[in-house]
């Protein structure tokens, strides 16, 4: 009989395509999504792609008796990933009080629940922000936790501690944190990939749709920063390969694998990609030349950042498989694809 897995966000950007890669390996899946940065037709290129379409349910984590109606009725449940995140830098500089209460609160009442009804195995959604900017590069796992640079960064940070925590207070509990970089692309079938609500907040969704005429300019936030050509570099690294790595930490998990009861690992590719960079990168793939202005530093971001992943590699046997010009690829089949549909 196939486990059943729990998949918070799962309508979104990096939980779809893992939700993909659950029912290829035969995993049960439902879905929890409020909707709130995602849409529901992400269901049906899932089941286009899988010939299954996975249970949904729409509600917010942050409704405690809805999470404990829910898990009382699905007690079959034998792991949780934990998407459901606001997920925007800037927005979380604008309006911290959402972030903190969205993130933290729904957090809190997964693992409340997960407790009540002996539910082992957590698959947190963390980010390389928790390491603030890194004063040695590559950051390994072991790099000390510096000041978050921004209210989501932080969060992601807290929910680490608060993580630790629950696990420590428990005889079965056991978490493993995937702290990923920058996830780009899409599904190769280009049947799911990145949709962001309103203006995009990352860079590869805006050169997208700046390349295919949805907007006018790609702003490049700072080219004065102390980098080789003066903008912002981050680690960046195809969706598909980072939902893998979800079905490898829920397996070591499942199969009592673990060697701690909370752990935690980098996912990127090891390389630092400047925005500048990622530019020519699109206008190499695409044939399109892309029209963009240099703006003033954005607040929270950080100067550079990539990850070392020696352990991910080694103890969960995972590495990512494509090149950054293949993502950028995807990501422009992706938009291409759905804005013939939805022109």
């Amino acid at each position: 009989m196939s486990k059943k897995v729990l998949v918070t966000g799962g309508a979104g950007y990096i939980g779809s395509h893992t939700v993909v890669e659950l029912q290829e390996k035969n995993y049960d899946v439902v879905i929890v999504d409020n909707l709130s940065n995602s849409s529901i037709d992400s269901l049906d290129g899932i089941q286009a792609i899988t010939g299954i379409r996975p249970a949904f349910e729409k509600f917010d984590l942050c409704d405690r008796e809805r999470v404990y109606s829910f898990f009382k009725k699905n007690i079959d449940i034998a792991a949780v990933i934990h998407f459901a995140a606001s997920k925007a830098v800037g927005e979380s500089v604008e309006n911290p009080l959402k972030y903190y209460r969205n993130n933290l609160v729904s957090l809190m009442n997964i693992l409340e629940n997960m407790e009540k009804f002996h539910i082992s195995n957590l698959v947190f959604s963390s980010s390389c922000t928790v390491y603030g900017q890194a004063k040695e590069l590559p950051v390994t796992e072991n790099t000390p936790i510096l000041p978050a640079s921004s209210p989501y960064g932080n969060t992601k940070q807290v929910s680490e501690e608060i993580i630790r925590d629950t696990m420590d207070a428990s005889d079965f509990n056991r978490a493993i944190s995937l702290r990923y970089f920058n996830p780009i692309g899409a599904h190769p079938t280009a049947l799911i990939g990145e949709l962001p609500l309103g203006v995009p907040d990352n860079l590869v969704p805006f050169i997208t749709q700046t390349g295919i005429g949805i907007r006018d300019k790609l702003r490049v936030f700072g080219d004065d920063y102390n980098t080789p050509d003066g903008s912002a570099i981050r680690d960046y690294l195809h969706v598909v390969d980072l939902a893998k790595a979800h079905v490898v930490a829920i397996e070591r998990l499942l199969t009592d694998k673990n060697k701690a009861n909370f752990e935690v690992f980098n996912l990127g590719t090891g390389n630092g990609v400047s925005v500048f960079e990622m530019i020519r990168s699109f206008e190499k793939v695409s044939g399109v030349k892309l029209n963009y202005e240099v703006a003033k530093r954005r607040p929270g971001d950080i100067e550079q950042i990539w990850a070392d992943t020696t352990l991910a590699n080694n103890e969960l046997g995972w590495k990512t498989k494509s090149s950054l010009d293949e993502a950028v690829r995807t990501a422009w089949q992706w938009e291409k694809h759905y804005r013939s549909l939805n022109p």
